[in-house]
């Protein structure tokens, strides 16, 4: 199966032009493309080759829910791909393990490939939590998933991002992913699932994620907003 590269622009960049701009730049077959959701429409028309995703849903379909977007929303507007449960979410707006299990749950109940994150802080890390933690946001994360069997087949992406290592310009070992890999396939064994690295993932340190077996894609960041870096990566995980 070819690697999967993610582009999580976060609340980049400032402009549209900016954006179709770049999304043209590097468009290209194994890509999926996050644009913030304002950008989302103008993004999807402008590439041809990479999917098109998003960097959060809500839970429900349809509602009294203000400034929230559906999956059935985000599905109707050429989406494949929804980021679930990323850290910063978590940290910054007290996004829960429950809310999180419901928004993977929506994101299949309306054909989205949901992409869940996973990863454990700093002080986590040097206590030897990292196992530990992984395995309960699993767990709770996939809790309505495992409740509803027509579910189980469908697509799952975990992103094995420590918190630690996401923007720091320090990632993880290679050796330590290909042991969380497993660990992590371990625990879903149940899913048909894909396991990629995330948490500064760059055009110098890819190809020594890529190259193993054991990891299936990255989720890139900040340098997914620099075009030349992003198409470094992308041609790593091609000939990977």
């Amino acid at each position: 199966m070819p690697k999967l590269i993610i582009a999580n622009w976060k609340m980049n960049p400032v402009t549209i032009k900016e954006a179709i701009t770049l999304a043209k730049a590097i468009d290209s077959n194994g890509l999926v493309i996050a644009p913030p959701f304002p950008f989302l429409v103008e993004v999807g028309h402008a590439i041809k080759k990479a999917a098109l995703g998003s960097q959060d849903l809500f839970w429900e379909d349809v509602g009294a829910f203000t400034g929230e977007v559906s999956a059935s929303q985000l599905k109707n507007l050429g989406v494949t791909y929804a980021i679930v449960g990323h850290s910063e979410r978590r940290r910054y707006l007290g996004e829960t393990d429950d809310m999180v299990a419901k928004k993977v749950a929506a994101a299949l109940r309306n054909g989205l490939i949901p992409i869940l994150c996973v990863g454990e802080t700093k002080e986590e890390r040097d206590s030897g939590e990292t196992k530990e933690v992984v395995e309960h946001q699993l767990k709770k994360g996939l809790l309505i998933l495992n409740q509803q069997p027509a579910t189980k087949n469908q697509n799952l992406i975990v992103a094995y991002e420590p918190i630690w290592a996401i923007g720091t310009g320090n990632p993880d070992t290679p050796k330590n992913m290909i042991e969380m890999a497993a660990y992590i396939k371990s625990q879903i064994s149940n899913l048909k699932s894909q396991i990629i690295y995330g948490g500064s993932v760059s055009g110098e340190n890819a190809e020594s994620f890529l190259k193993h077996k054991e990891v299936d894609g990255a989720l890139v960041g900040s340098a997914s907003l620099k075009k030349d870096e992003i198409k470094k990566i992308i041609k790593i995980a091609m000939r990977c």
